[in-house]
């Protein structure tokens, strides 16, 4: 009898084992009352989960949710959900279906999303329609072996508001943050790497673009038919087109930006391929917008500003070793400067002799004959010919044939301090 007692309690761990193998992850979530907070123990989980109630789902270390390559990997219908510490996996490829892999429905409120690795997802994290949402400090992967249009977004909002998307870690999507109709969202200290454009902006207004990293992506930061944006202590590094685009922005401020080796598109020989200039700043029909303490660095061109872009004030930026400062198409002259106050130039070639740090000459930084050879590329072949060294001249020397251009009255003689 003291056997058989004896062996009953060896057995007894061995007996609830089975019964708790066998209790599925959905399981758990099913019998978790709202507000209940579920463990998701280390190991990997197949499960297309359904969160349609408050709970809170947090991963052990080595927790992995596996969608097999199948529809969304976890999808939210519920508000007061949190989902923390996890691994998501292998979603879907259906363009059309979204497959993501977390996906936050419709009239969702304070949902949380933090701390997850994603990872060959089509979607990262798609928010269709959610408020007051906070995605922080993920780390984001798309699926690279997909052609860039083939690919989702690493997180993308639709018709979102009050959401905070902070800290993450973004690489490998088609666009890395895609903010479409939302209102009212702040964009912080993500780094965004190796995507199409690192943030994407469509229709969308009342938005902060913080502290942000792009790097090494065809453009940081495509800003598109927007308004009233705050794009503030973000940073553009070595991507092959744009730094900052922006296509139809409006009433926005753009300030305190660091943009650098914006160099084009190369071809096989090293050289740059026609029309896809290195553009740090890019302003297409962009009209009253602050452009203030930003530095646009060592990049093929500073700034180019086209298509009716007017009424923008510029004040306080610091172009650098650019090969071209500006490129500006119009027929329309505008000051750059506001307040007595202009931007450095690091190719200014003026005076100070009273030393109140602002030049005492006007800086031009085009004249006709730039702007005859961006018009026409083909007269590029006459650049070093006599002509248009005479044509040249004559502007300098006469410049009531100046075309009309930008000049800053004020330029600055030395960077602002805060200016690496």
């Amino acid at each position: 009898m003291h056997t058989l007692r004896c062996l009953a309690i060896l057995l007894l761990p061995l007996l609830a084992l089975p019964a708790y193998a066998d209790e599925s992850l959905e399981q758990l979530v099913a019998a978790a009352p709202p507000g209940a907070t579920v463990s998701v123990p280390a190991g990997v989980h197949a499960v297309h989960l359904k969160l349609d109630k408050p709970v809170t789902l947090v991963g052990e270390p080595g927790a992995i949710l596996d969608g097999g390559g199948a529809g969304d990997v976890v999808r939210i219908g519920a508000s007061n959900v949190t989902v923390r510490g996890l691994t998501l996996r292998h979603s879907g490829s259906n363009l059309t279906a979204t497959n993501a892999g977390i996906f936050v429905e419709r009239q969702t409120r304070e949902v949380t999303l933090e701390d997850n690795r994603i990872e060959d997802s089509l979607f990262g994290i798609y928010l269709d329609g959610a408020a007051n949402v906070r995605v922080a400090h993920n780390v984001i992967r798309g699926m690279r072996n997909l052609r860039v249009a083939d690919r989702g977004d690493g997180i993308h909002l639709w018709n979102d508001t009050g959401c905070t998307i902070e800290g993450n870690d973004v690489a490998d999507s088609r666009d890395g943050i895609y903010v479409y109709v939302s209102s009212h969202n702040t964009i912080a200290r993500n780094v965004v790497h190796d995507v199409r454009y690192g943030v994407h902006y469509m229709y969308s207004q009342d938005n902060l673009l913080l502290d942000n990293v792009s790097r090494g992506n065809l453009a940081g930061y495509a800003l598109m038919s927007s308004h009233h944006l705050k794009v503030l202590g973000n940073s553009s590094e070595d991507e092959s087109s744009y730094g900052f685009l922006l296509n139809y922005i409006a009433h926005s401020e753009i300030a305190g930006n660091r943009i650098y080796r914006i160099k084009g598109q190369s071809d096989d020989a090293g050289g740059t391929i026609d029309g896809t200039e290195g553009k740090g700043l890019f302003v297409y029909l962009s009209q009253f917008n602050d452009f203030h303490d930003n530095l646009v660095a060592d990049s093929q061109i500073g700034i180019h500003v086209t298509a009716g872009s007017e009424h923008n004030r510029l004040w306080g930026n610091h172009f650098e070793d650019n090969r071209i400062q500006v490129k500006y198409v119009q027929n329309l002259a505008q000051e750059w400067s506001a307040h007595g106050r202009g931007n450095f130039w690091s190719d200014y070639l003026g005076w100070d002799l009273d030393a109140d740090g602002i030049g005492d000459v006007p800086f031009r930084p085009n004249d006709g004959v730039d702007v005859l050879l961006w018009k026409y590329p083909s007269a590029r072949n006459l650049m070093s010919s006599p002509s248009v060294l005479l044509m040249r001249y004559v502007q300098r020397a006469f410049p009531v044939f100046t075309p009309p251009s930008v000049q800053d009255s004020h330029p600055l003689m030395k960077a602002s301090p805060a200016m690496p």
